[in-house]
């Protein structure tokens, strides 16, 4: 037992060196610095274990991105003045697949959260048993209260830059936060028009009309909640009759909640940047769908047409509502420690992470020590990339799938990455942290092609 300890005193020694290695080479990029930390300090059971992993610097080569891309996007807007913004892709790892992973226009972009969202990835997209890579991209671009056309010139300029860097068996990007069929049609448009060939697998949430899958757009929101019903599942609690709060209102939100109605739940709060409604009697999601997808208004006109709900400012005042769910839906860092003390006080039973590393490492942490049932989002929201990857099966072999077949590889999928993440965390000493079980199977199907592949 004494050399054990002295073994594992040895592991996280080397494992706090490599992340002050990475601190140093990647300075101020504190979103990529905390998403190195949270999977590195839960892979210190398996170099425990296999030093094979040491020996063969497979954490000092998966943490250094294989490709950092970042150009210039000009555009002109319409008043004819000439815009530029900052376009990056990261193609962190490709030993399972080519590069896959989503863009992202927000004005927030920036290469810390490119690459924390790209190194996420390569763990989510191994998880799913798919064979795809890590990657990500975006720009600093803001398409809130931008015309059509100026969306799809900076679309068809970004695209130009791009398309040098990607394709069906190299890199194939999807949508994010901003970038959705609208933004995806201009992007595959433009890549076809400079490619003279109709590649559809270069791209994934596409227009059906432009070989796109049923389904993509419910698969993240939708597996997020098929992941915690596994969670609840397991002891012995379910959707049905539960109250639950989803933070954010766009497409994984939304597609959240529908599920979660489906199983019987109640959604009483949701959010957007502005604030949140809460609505004690039950969300009307037809009502927040109309807003969002049509409108493209702010949460707060909801209570226009639903009179006993409240707005309230500030988005974070949505973990003050007590409730037996909560799936925070909207981006990262959203849930911070004094927010999980408020859910825990208020009895939350379980969290189910929607969006991208949105509860902070001590809000994990607070969630853990307290019983709460916590399925992490490289684990819980890897429905999207899931059916992204179906979406390139369909395109390669030229055929369309129902939605329902689709939905119901998303399910088996699903539970698989929770059955798989489970049974890691009890093998390597943790029994139920799902956050360590899903870093540990994602890394172990990386690490291994990735020392089967030799050095490069």
């Amino acid at each position: 037992m004494h050399v054990m300890n002295l073994e594992t005193e040895n592991v996280k020694n080397y494992v706090d060196h490599l992340y002050e290695m990475v601190k140093l080479r990647n300075p101020s990029e504190t979103e990529f610095h905390q998403a190195v930390k949270e999977v590195f300090h839960s892979l210190i059971p398996v170099l425990v274990k296999d030093p094979t992993y040491i020996k063969q610097k497979v954490l000092d080569r998966i943490v250094e991105p294989e490709r950092f891309i970042t150009f210039r996007v000009p555009w002109v807007d319409d008043e004819g003045e000439i815009q530029v913004n900052r376009g990056f892709r990261v193609q962190f790892n490709s030993a399972v697949g080519p590069y896959k992973g989503g863009i992202r226009f927000h004005p927030s972009v920036n290469p810390s959260i490119i690459k924390f969202l790209g190194f996420e990835q390569i763990f989510k997209n191994a998880l799913t048993g798919q064979f795809i890579g890590g990657a990500k991209g975006g720009a600093d671009f803001d398409p809130k209260g931008k015309s059509d056309m100026e969306i799809m010139r900076f679309c068809q300029s970004f695209m130009t830059e791009l398309v040098n860097h990607i394709g069906p068996d190299v890199d194939v990007p999807a949508g994010d936060i901003g970038v959705g069929a609208k933004e995806i049609g201009y992007l595959f448009g433009q890549y076809k028009r400079l490619r003279g060939a109709y590649e559809a697998g270069v791209l994934t949430g596409k227009s059906i009309d432009s070989g796109g899958s049923l389904g993509r757009k419910e698969a993240t929101g939708y597996g997020t909640v098929y992941f915690v019903e596994e969670m609840l599942n397991e002891k012995d609690l379910s959707f049905k009759g539960s109250t639950v709060i989803v933070s954010g209102s766009g497409n994984v939100s939304i597609y959240a909640m529908e599920k979660a109605i489906e199983l019987g739940a109640t959604i009483v709060a949701c959010s957007d940047s502005g604030g949140y409604i809460y609505d004690p009697n039950g969300i009307n999601l037809d009502t927040v769908k109309y807003i969002k997808e049509v409108q493209k208004k702010r949460i707060k006109e909801y209570v226009r047409s639903h009179p006993e709900a409240r707005y309230y400012e500030g988005y974070k005042g949505i973990w003050t509502i007590p409730c037996d769910i909560a799936l925070p839906c909207a981006t990262q860092n959203e849930l911070d420690l004094e927010s999980s003390k408020k859910l825990i006080a208020n009895g939350v039973k379980a969290v189910g992470e929607g969006a991208n590393m949105p509860s902070t490492l001590d809000a994990i942490d607070e969630f853990i020590n307290h019983g709460v049932l916590f399925a992490p989002a490289k684990a819980a929201n890897a429905g999207g990339v899931a059916v992204s990857s179906l979406e390139m099966a369909q395109n390669s072999a030229r055929v369309f799938w129902t939605a329902e077949e689709v939905d119901a590889k998303l399910r088996v999928i699903m539970r698989n990455i929770y059955k798989n993440s489970m049974e890691a965390s009890s093998e390597y000493g943790y029994p139920g942290n799902l956050v360590v079980g899903a870093n540990i199977v994602g890394f172990l199907r990386v690490a291994d092609a990735m020392i089967g592949q030799g050095v490069v």
